[in-house]
């Protein structure tokens, strides 16, 4: 072969060795991994929920994602479908406690190339103390483990729920007249306070350093108010539709200005309904808003039969502890504590029954029943199975106007002190059986050593239902150990008193 054939040959031979690389090169495309982009950083309080979205390119088709989490627990709730190039990964977070969190999510393509982004987490302690300074309107919750801080006046208005939880410490700050604190439940707005044994729903003033820690741990003592110290705060004030015996009705409620509608209460409807009210101690409050115008420690006014409460205890109000104004709705379970006047007070045609009950050294009557106003007379109300324990500042055990419709039964009567005596201007049974047809019946006493005799202490009452028992010896009133959740028994009260 001579030279020129030679290199024709090597040339060809090049030729066609460049197409065939330039051919190879084509069917080799680069892979790239999945792109994500992180939602900004986010602010929650620790146990509470967010939705992060994360945003994902995926060019060679999504496949899938997982995710994980740091101070709390994550899910994917919605991603892309599978082969898609791009879309949204959301992410559910719940944070566990205060401090640093995070979220990392990571994709996988069809080939398994991967990327990963990070949502960054500031997670604060969960606000524990709340302060209301405005109505209920709508359908509310108070949380266990939270303190609620009355700013003012606050009613749950009409239809409106407020929901307790156990546990709960509500406290009312100072203020008196227009400005006395108190929670009012509204006609036709309701109240469902469950507080239980182990975990009862506290009212109380801000004075009081009392927590919800201390509750959960079993003690309901306050830690530095005597339980004699009154009128700090307002009350808890519950109105319905209910009848009651007035000049007029609806009328307003005594203790709320009356050019607050919201204190308006009674009406025709005797299975009215407010809700429940179950293990509620209501302490130091009964300010007062006007010249011998002060709140209850629990005022009831117009309250149907379709609302139930039991075991309330009232400590230290500076008026009555409990007061019903006409309605039908019945309570079991109360101790009414060191109040500034009367243990348990009754006015314009209450119907219901009042059971299991403690009375304690109130400064006023054990009892205040008022009659009826007007016309309307609907039976009788009744007391069942109650002891009252007189101390050393009470006025009347029981105090009956001339037309009361009410009876008391099975009552345990002691306590009087040596100076607690009837005199020739002061009887401590007055009015006894108020209009004679309601039924009284089964009054045990123990008198007190150099006391007031029988005679002095019971006037007026008929033989007939009167028994002398030694100290401790009654047959009648609640067990002691019923009332475990209260302050009266924690602090030993009961015990000091002989219970």
């Amino acid at each position: 072969m001579n030279i020129k054939s030679l290199l024709t040959s090597s040339l060809s031979l090049l030729l066609v060795a460049a197409v065939f690389v330039a051919c190879d090169d084509s069917t080799s495309p680069t892979l790239t991994e999945p792109i994500l982009s992180a939602p900004a950083s986010q602010n929650l309080l620790a146990g509470t929920t967010a939705e992060l979205t994360f945003g994902v390119n995926v060019s060679g088709g999504y496949a899938s994602a997982t995710v994980s989490a740091e101070n709390g627990s994550a899910t994917i709730t919605s991603e892309p479908a599978v082969g898609a190039s791009s879309g949204n990964v959301v992410v559910s977070y719940t944070s566990t406690n205060a401090g640093a969190g995070s979220v990392t999510l990571t994709v996988r393509d069809a080939d398994g190339l991967s990327g990963n982004a990070t949502a960054v987490i500031s997670v604060a302690a969960e606000e524990t103390t709340i302060r209301v300074t405005d109505n209920i309107t709508s359908d509310t919750t108070w949380e266990t483990g939270k303190t609620y801080i009355l700013g003012g006046r606050i009613v749950v208005e009409a239809g409106s729920n407020l929901t307790i939880e156990p546990g709960v410490v509500v406290k009312g700050e100072a203020g008196t007249g227009a400005n006395a604190t108190a929670l009012i439940v509204a006609r036709n707005g309701t109240i469902n306070a469950n507080g239980t044994a182990i975990a009862p729903i506290i009212f109380t003033s801000v004075a009081d350093e009392i927590t919800p820690e201390q509750i959960a741990s079993g003690d309901v003592t306050s830690p530095n108010l005597e339980p004699d110290i009154n009128g700090l705060w307002g009350g808890v004030i519950v109105l319905g539709n209910a009848p009651i015996s007035a000049s007029t009705s609806p009328i307003q409620i005594e203790g709320i200005p009356a050019s607050d509608t919201n204190g308006l209460y009674g009406g025709d409807d005797d299975a009215d309904n407010s809700g429940t009210i179950r293990y509620i101690s209501i302490r130091h409050g009964g300010t007062n808003i006007g010249e011998g115008n002060e709140i209850n420690g629990l005022t009831l006014g117009g309250v149907g039969s379709g609302t139930v409460i039991e075991m309330v205890e009232i400590v230290a109000n500076q008026d009555d502890g409990i007061e019903w104004f006409g309605g039908n709705v019945d309570i079991d379970g109360i101790i009414s504590w060191n109040v500034g006047d009367d243990g348990l007070d009754t006015d314009q045609d209450w119907i219901g029954t009042a059971s299991n009950f403690i009375i304690i050294s109130p400064q006023g009557s054990g009892f205040e029943l008022d009659g009826p106003e007007g016309d309307l007379n609907r039976g009788c109300h009744t007391f069942r199975n109650g002891i009252l324990y007189a101390g050393p500042d009470m006025g009347a055990a029981v105090d009956w106007d001339n037309n009361t419709n009410a009876g008391i039964e099975d009552l345990y009567l002691f306590g009087f002190t040596t100076s607690y005596r009837a005199s020739d201007s002061f009887s401590p049974i007055q009015s006894y059986g108020g209009d004679g047809n309601c039924e009284s019946s089964g009054w045990e006493y123990t008198l007190t050593e150099g006391g007031a005799a029988a005679d002095e202490l019971f006037t007026g009452v008929p033989s007939s239902i009167l028994s002398e028992v030694t100290a401790n010896g009654n047959s009648v009133g609640p067990n002691k150990a019923d009332f475990n959740w209260t302050w009266a028994f924690q602090s030993g009260a009961l015990d000091e008193i002989g219970l």
